[in-house]
């Protein structure tokens, strides 16, 4: 089966797909101009210039499952915010909830009743009894390192390689030649990884086991599957194995469920049962408003108070975790009604078996095509490898990429109204999500390879 096609066809139909963007895009091309004036890159963060656009695509609305330029096109929304959106953008039950805040105060650093039903409807949902809310899952990711840092009295973390936590210093890591170094493009670092974090290849358990065993490891930090080098999902057995191994080397777990949380309303550790120490997540909680969670066992939380009490002279509150604006008001509100309204079984009940039409829909196409590409799941989540089977390390799925094809087909499919994540070929369903969406994404994708293969 072939698997690749020509730098030169891929350069040729680049090339015109730049041309067919810029010629549809006039304004969003003069708001990137403007924008260069006054804005690094031209963007307010500098990783929304990392789209394979000629340009930044400048938005003007989004609902749902779909989004307008500032042009005026219309997309159908795979990408959902990278997460962010998983539910749809602007679900109207948190949109309700944020005009209703609106009037009623945005930060006190004092909490509301909707903290209390928070914290119930977190704990029936996800099973671990005490919880915390941050603005991000980098810092809920964070501060649970230092948490389990603080209560083991060790120092080193254990991460697998591939995997990601959000812009946490200690976790920005690769395994290199057996060691641990800095993950290719970060800047600023002055972290001594040989000092804070080891790291694994994810499904070796035997090298999982022999860094547990020198019983100088806080807490393994984990996605279910990994989620962002592509998919890779976890052997048979491999939780288990992961559960049963930090235990027996006083390990804590942390579980991030920030992606994974595709997999359905209670995420991968709810439906696989993986019982962590310390369980993360973030990015759709509040459907859209920035803020995350993390909740901890009975037995962390014992620890925690323990940690705090012994070190802590002059106040509880000088941890050195917090922000002045995490667990606001707006976003505490925001998330009762994500929770109660939006993030709901009904939903998932939907968007699960739109995301199994992709997957079959796209491996049908690949073989129709005669392509060697692997089609992977995750509940709601899919994604698309240009190797014939789905990796199982970091290292295979990295080995897969094709920069260059990447980044033509992404283009090629915005050109047709049609997104999916910038890096590497993931795609979300949400419940406005419909069939007839996905048959356009399979439709485009499929002509755009035609395209490459007679090019």
């Amino acid at each position: 089966m072939s698997t690749s096609f020509t730098e030169s066809a891929i350069a040729r139909l680049t090339q015109r797909e730049r041309a067919r963007f810029t010629a549809a895009n006039p304004i969003s091309a003069k708001l990137a101009s403007d924008a260069k004036r006054s804005l690094f890159g031209g963007v307010p963060m500098h990783w929304m210039a990392d789209w394979p656009t000629p340009f930044p695509l400048f938005v003007a609305h989004a609902k749902g499952a779909r989004f307008t330029d500032a042009d005026g096109n219309d997309y159908i929304d795979f990408c959902l915010g990278d997460t962010g959106a998983m539910f749809g953008h602007a679900p109207d039950a948190v949109a309700s909830a944020i005009r209703e805040q609106s009037e009623r105060g945005y930060t006190t650093m004092l909490p509301g009743e909707d903290a209390v039903w928070v914290g119930e409807e977190l704990a029936r949902r996800f099973g671990l009894p005490f919880w915390q809310v941050t603005a991000t899952a980098t810092d809920a990711n964070r501060y649970a390192l230092r948490w389990a840092r603080a209560i083991t009295g060790r120092e080193k973390i254990l991460v697998f390689d591939g995997a990601y936590h959000g812009t946490v210093e200690e976790t920005l890591v690769r395994l290199q030649n057996g060691k641990p170094v800095a993950r290719p493009g970060q800047l600023g670092s002055v972290t001594d990884f040989e000092r804070t974090t080891t790291v694994v290849e994810f499904n070796d358990l035997e090298a999982l086991e022999r860094a547990l065993a020198t019983k100088e490891i806080a807490a393994v930090i984990a996605e279910p599957a990994l989620t962002n080098i592509g998919m890779v999902l976890p052997d048979p057995g491999f939780h288990e194995a992961l559960r049963t191994l930090t235990r027996q080397h006083g390990t804590l777990l942390i579980i991030d469920e920030t992606h994974t949380i595709s997999t359905g309303p209670g995420g991968w550790t709810k439906a696989f049962n993986l019982n962590p120490d310390i369980f993360v997540l973030g990015k759709p909680i509040a459907g859209g408003i920035p803020c995350a969670v993390f909740g901890v066992t009975a037995d962390v939380a014992a620890r925690m108070t323990a940690a705090r009490d012994q070190a802590s002279s002059i106040g509880h509150g000088h941890s050195g975790m917090g922000t002045t604006l995490s667990a606001n008001a707006f976003a505490m509100h925001a998330m009762r009604a994500n929770l109660t309204h939006v993030m709901t079984d009904a939903a998932y009940a939907r968007m699960i078996p739109l995301a199994e039409r992709m997957r079959g829909q796209l491996d049908q196409t690949f073989k129709a095509q005669n392509l060697a590409w692997s089609v992977t799941q995750i509940g709601a989540r899919c994604e698309f490898q240009f190797c014939a089977k789905p990796p199982r390390t970091g290292r295979q799925a990295e080995a897969s990429f094709h920069d260059s094809l990447e980044k033509c087909l992404h283009l090629s499919l915005l050109n047709r109204g049609v997104m999916i994540t910038p890096f590497h070929n993931m795609m979300l369903v949400c419940a406005q999500t419909e069939p007839r969406d996905i048959d356009k994404l399979v439709l485009s994708l499929s002509q755009i390879i035609d395209e490459l293969q007679n090019a």
